[in-house]
């Protein structure tokens, strides 16, 4: 049988491509951690031509995708993604992302890592790092069925068929449950996370009901009774995803670069990436092609089918690229040059398998790598490994080995620091889910002990080194839920011991975005305006080339400090002409941007209309005033808080103290948003940081605030769900406390506070909250 060759190579998304699935020749669709989905739609065969569309932006990364096929309800099918914000999305893929969802799935309490469904049994499954799956039955679009007994993360899920629920969890397990959420029985035998899980065609030869794979690197086939009966070894790292395809063959992907087709129980292809990983693939069952998305951002075609494939030069390229890719030493064994084979060796000797790799040591002293192809019998360069600091990075020992960094992970008072090595080439999610299932830490540490390995390796990469924003904020429209906010007061995981947290010093804000999305987005809405007759509320030639030249020095400001660009005070006019222009389902774009202004130049807080109208008066007109779009309130809050990025803007929010803690109440009371509820905990910790300030602390109108805050705050921990909220609520609860005795009376015999701190413990078991609401207590006694 011919071999895959490259059909496209598609640059659409701004982030890893996490998930694909593959439903019909004529389309495909990924998610990312840009937070979007995109749709994919053949528009030609020879050479093959893709026109990409948005389906879905979500408020944070999304990593898994699936797809219901049409029904006469529904006849272009159903979209069903979700990721880190916890919602599970449905839509149908020719709507616009500004309309809203037919559904959103609320149960999961953290990352949605896993989706499949089950067109004829009428039910979605999920899985999250929270330990849980879910059923969810089409068309109520309610949970039915929770899925519990797993001891980790549930890395993947298989709805096997109209009565059989398969799932695979980070505890190394496989469960076999029903449909009614029966727990039926446990499959043991890998060695390590089970992260991948799918059918096995009916004629494969081995008789195995479905497959499994994971960090072990192994595929392994099994009965549904839980008998193994084969093997498929050859990955050299973490295998990431596993589907089916035409043919009777399985494709996997992972950790080591590559996709490799399975006949079998011998790989007869590996196609290496120019990437860290590949995180997906997906089988077309109409056609045979495959599709894959990766860590360098794109998203891959490739057919057996020489009238599908792209033209000679575009292949070329693509090996090309493969070849010049750098390898990570530390995904290859360990290399001494003095013992490898010089380029002749190529000549010489032929491959015992498909995917064998080799070391060359080539003439100028550099190693390159060299895969052998079993279909052209010929060795393949498939890039040059590279140290994981470049050339010249100083390494630490641990536990015999070199690692770019060891760090001392405090985890409990008294106790030793853990030990946690990582190198620069690893995924820091992947590295967390390690250290923590090495030390029998619980699974809602690896966001915290993930984002502490981003924080400590900023500004340190190799190559194409695939790692979580830390912090990222992507955006949309309609059913947009902007999700992430940036660093917290104090983290949870430090190099050093623990250290005291209150009172809080600095102010915080919520700075990451991706700019290039929202000029996009407000582009898009003006020429709908345009379209719709209302010309004279859009933007011209002039406005458009404002919103352009602020971009850049925007960018440049949020990661380094406030600027007084001209071209960023020249656009505030801008922002202030589509909020107060604009219809209110329009305006989400430049209320990004208004927040973003508000921590990157002190000219915003400065900024006064011809009628003397300042940025807290467009916020109460134009975003807290739009409850029917609690995203628009979201936005607002988090404007607020980020005025305290700058002199002017502490001043503004300080004078405004009254009109603001109106809009941020009237508008957030009783609200089940986590993200809003992140936001007012982090705008009151600022006004908290303020008061207990040197310049504000002493006068009887702080007093007064803090008072007001502490209500306020005391209120919000008491019903907090969400841990971020918790904390950060806790700690500007802790920071008023340093007022002085006034408010430290008034929180145990007023507001109850003792109350307040016991309910929070009970309700978010984590160890940083458990030391701040500590050290609360200790200020109290």
């Amino acid at each position: 049988m011919t071999e895959y060759k490259l059909s496209a190579s598609l640059e659409e998304h701004e982030d890893d491509v996490r998930g694909v699935i593959f439903p019909h020749s004529s389309f495909f669709l990924s998610a990312s951690r840009d937070a979007t989905v995109r749709v994919w739609k053949l528009l030609s065969h020879n050479p093959p031509k893709y026109d990409c569309s948005i389906s879905s932006h979500g408020s944070a990364f999304i990593n898994a995708i699936t797809y219901l096929p049409p029904s006469s309800e529904y006849p272009d099918g159903l979209v069903i993604s979700g990721g880190k914000d916890t919602i599970i999305e449905v839509r149908q893929p020719g709507k616009p992302p500004e309309d809203n969802a037919e559904a959103l799935l609320l149960g999961h309490s953290h990352n949605v890592c896993a989706l499949d469904v089950c067109a004829s049994g009428g039910f979605v499954v999920s899985g999250s790092w929270d330990g849980s799956a879910r059923l969810w039955r089409i068309g109520k679009w309610e949970c039915e069925a929770l899925l519990e007994g797993h001891e980790g993360s549930v890395w993947c899920v298989l709805a096997y068929d109209s009565n059989t629920i398969i799932t695979g969890c980070a505890d190394k397990l496989i469960r076999i449950f029903d449909t009614r959420g029966k727990f039926s029985h446990t499959i043991k035998g890998s060695t390590d996370v089970v992260r991948a899980l799918c059918r096995v065609p009916l004629d494969h030869p081995s008789g195995a009901d479905f497959a499994s794979a994971g960090n072990d690197g192994v595929i392994r086939l099994w009965k549904l009774n839980g008998r193994q009966i084969g093997e498929l070894v050859g990955h050299e790292n973490f295998i990431y995803s596993l589907v089916s395809s035409l043919n009777g063959e399985l494709v996997s992907s992972g950790e080591d670069r590559t996709v490799r087709i399975w006949r079998g129980n011998q790989c007869i292809q590996t196609i290496t990436h120019p990437a860290i990983s590949v995180w997906g693939v997906a089988a077309c069952l109409e056609n045979g092609d495959i599709v894959s998305g990766a860590s360098d951002r794109k998203v891959r075609v490739f057919s057996r089918d020489s009238g599908r494939q792209a033209e000679p030069e575009a292949i070329q390229n693509f090996e090309n690229s493969v070849k010049s890719s750098s390898i990570p030493q530390q995904q290859v064994d360990d290399v001494n040059k003095e013992k490898l084979h010089g380029p002749e060796f190529l000549q010489q000797k032929s491959g015992t398998k498909e995917g064998q790799v080799v070391m060359i040591r080539e003439p100028d002293g550099s190693v390159s790598a060299h895969q052998w192809s079993q279909g052209s019998q010929s060795w393949m360069n498939v890039g040059t490994v590279v140290d994981a600091v470049g050339s010249s990075g100083k390494k630490t020992s641990y536990a015999g080995k070199d690692y770019d960094y060891v760090f001392d992970v405090d985890i409990e008072d008294g106790k030793p620091p853990l030990k946690m090595p990582y190198n620069l080439s690893q995924n820091p999610y992947e590295a967390a889910t390690t250290f923590i299932a090495d030390n029998e830490l619980p699974v809602t540490y690896l966001e915290q002990v993930a984002n502490f390995i981003v924080t400590n390796t900023q500004g340190a990469t190799i190559g194409q080194a695939s790692q979580e924003p830390a912090g990222a904020d992507p955006w949309g429209s309609g059913a947009y839920r902007p999700g992430q906010t940036g660093p917290t007061p104090s983290p949870s995981h430090k190099s050093k011991s623990r250290s005291r947290v209150l009172p809080q010093t600095t102010y915080l804000s919520i700075k990451t975005a991706n700019l290039r999305t929202v000029r996009k987005k407000i582009e898009e809405l003006n020429e709908h305006l345009i379209q719709e007759g209302s010309k004279g509320f859009s933007l011209d030639k002039e406005l458009l080339a404002d919103l352009e030249a602020m971009i850049q020095p925007l960018e440049e400001s949020l990661s380094s400090t406030p600027s007084s660009n001209s071209a960023l005070t020249t656009g505030i006019p801008l922002v202030f002409h589509i909020l107060t222009s604009w219809p209110p389902s329009h305006r989400l774009p430049a209320l990004d941007l208004l927040r973003l202004l508000a921590t990157a130049t002190p000219a915003l807080a400065e900024y006064r209309t011809s009628s003397s109208t300042n940025v807290i008066d467009i916020l109460a007109s134009s975003g807290f005033d739009d409850k029917d779009r609690e995203n628009n309130v979201l936005l607002s809050v988090r404007a607020c808080g980020n005025l305290f990025n700058t002199t002017p803007g502490r001043t503004l929010a300080d004078n405004d103290y009254d009109k603001i803690h109106q809009l941020v109440k009237g508008s957030s009371a009783g609200t089940t948003n986590r993200n809003l509820s992140i936001a007012v905990a982090t705008l009151y910790l600022n006004y908290a940081v303020l008061l207990n300030s040197s310049s504000h602390s002493s006068l009887p109108s702080s007093i007064d605030r803090g008072l007001t805050l502490l209500d306020d705050l005391i209120s919000l921990v008491s019903t907090a769900k969400d841990s971020e909220a918790a904390y950060r609520g806790l700690v500007a609860v802790g920071t008023l406390l340093g007022l002085g005795e006034e408010v430290q009376e008034a929180a145990k015999g007023v507001y109850d506070l003792a109350g307040a701190l016991g309910k929070v413990e009970s309700a978010v078991k984590e160890l940083r909250i458990k030391g701040v609401v500590e050290e609360i207590r200790g200020i109290l006694n």
